[in-house]
């Protein structure tokens, strides 16, 4: 296993850190370390996978990640680099999101362990239970007192809020660079934490953290950061259309993040493939080179896409992925290939695709209806064109009736397929 420094530098996730020390702890497996999560949503995204990778790198070499969630610092708000304040969580809220991203990380540190074969050690911490028996006045005595405001407006992202006159930043966002300071402190007099990672947007509050141990403790404690991700056309990292991609299968498909990675540019494959996935980056280069000798068979997407939905879903989520993506594409018996889904893959199936449920209580409704309902036409002036031009099939057959019964139509596993034009399917199942 190389050195870490060398591992995270050849991935292109180190970004920059308080001390060159830390790299020989943690591969000595003594550098326990942190990163947190404010329970903003009830998921992470995409974006936060690459921090993963990163612990994930430093958890092999024996070290312990303390996974923290912010039922405390979500309160609040980091201002990160947004332009106004967040809107306030109720504690319910928080606390739903809080089950809901331990959740995913157990889900995905237990595939990491299958992958690897390493016993990697992960613990949760809310750090709520910091705050539970402090004051405001105990807080100031605590943390106040060893932060200057001149730092703390020197942080570029208060700076930044507090220089556009079109901004402003309360009392509240700016106090969230000192949760977090405090958190580390917790972390290394409770649990021996040494070392803080984030993006490199955080920065500003890991250096509040390891500022604020030397202060108290007189003590050494380290901070590292990747680099926040962009397409080499420029667009964020794990965003579709602008939107983020959740790693709950439920608000983003594992089949969707498996195509958003099949669009993948030929220049961003092999930096992708090494921050994303475990394959050591020697090999890499071997099949990117081995890639852009037929770029058109898309083999490097294949294999970025199918590893990264199999670290974050499981290799059976991965297979299905790559199946529905067979079954969309290709030129095959698409009918027949439906007809032999179980009741649950073909769940997984219509969840990607799209596509609704038919109830015996719905036998009133006309072809017309089943077409703008599974979001195939927008009216049924429009789904009525659809079918007089012969765009409509179900089941493969071209539909010219307005008036067809597709009643008798669904296969024995409940499943009907309607399509519109080539790329437009949706199932429909009762």
């Amino acid at each position: 296993m190389k050195p870490i420094k060398q591992e995270l530098e050849d991935r292109g996730l180190l970004y920059q850190n308080t001390n060159d020390d830390v790299f020989a702890l943690i591969d000595d497996g003594k550098s326990d370390f942190y990163c947190g999560f404010d329970p903003t949503a009830d998921s992470l995204h995409l974006g936060n996978f690459i921090g993963f990778m990163v612990a994930t790198h430093i958890m092999r070499r024996g070290n312990t990640y303390t996974a923290l969630t912010g039922g405390a610092t979500g309160m609040i708000g980091d201002p990160g680099w947004k332009n106004s304040e967040r809107e306030f969580l109720g504690m319910e809220a928080l606390d739903k999101n809080q089950e809901a991203i331990s959740q995913q990380i157990s889900e995905i540190a237990a595939n990491m362990k299958d992958f690897t074969g390493d016993d990697l050690k992960v613990e949760f911490i809310n750090n709520k239970v910091f705050y539970e028996n402090m004051n405001f006045l105990d807080f100031l005595r605590e943390v106040g007192k060893y932060m200057t405001v001149n730092v703390m407006m020197g942080k570029d992202t208060v700076k930044k809020r507090i220089e556009d006159p079109s901004q402003s930043i309360s009392y509240t966002e700016f106090s969230y660079q000192l949760l977090q300071g405090y958190d580390a402190c917790r972390l290394f007099t409770e649990k021996n934490v040494i070392l803080q990672i984030g993006g490199q947007d955080q920065w500003g509050n890991l250096v509040t953290g390891t500022e604020l141990i030397r202060k108290k403790y007189d003590a050494d404690s380290f901070a590292l950061t990747w680099p926040l991700i962009t397409d080499s056309s420029g667009k964020k990292f794990g965003k579709s259309e602008g939107n983020a991609m959740f790693l709950n299968k439920r608000k983003t498909s594992p089949y969707f993040i498996y195509q958003y990675f099949m669009n993948t540019a030929d220049e961003d494959i092999s930096r992708f493939l090494k921050m994303l996935t475990l394959i050591e980056t020697e090999e890499i280069d071997t099949i990117v080179a081995d890639h852009m000798l037929k770029p058109e068979e898309r083999a490097g997407q294949k294999l970025l896409a199918f590893k990264v939905v199999e670290i974050i879903h499981g290799t059976r989520e991965a297979e299905l992925a790559e199946q529905i993506t067979w079954f969309m594409f290709g030129g095959w018996d698409k009918v027949a290939e439906l007809a032999q889904l179980s009741t649950e893959d073909l769940e997984t199936y219509q969840n990607a695709m799209g596509g609704v449920y038919w109830s015996n209580t719905m036998h009133e409704k006309t072809l017309f209806d089943i077409i703008v309902w599974s979001g195939l036409a927008k009216s049924n002036s429009e789904a009525r064109n659809a079918v007089s031009s012969g765009a409509i099939s179900i089941n493969g057959n071209k539909i010219s009736d307005s008036k067809y019964d597709f009643s008798e139509d669904f296969l024995e596993n409940g499943a009907l397929l309607i399509q519109k034009g080539k790329k437009n399917l949706r199932i429909i199942r009762k």
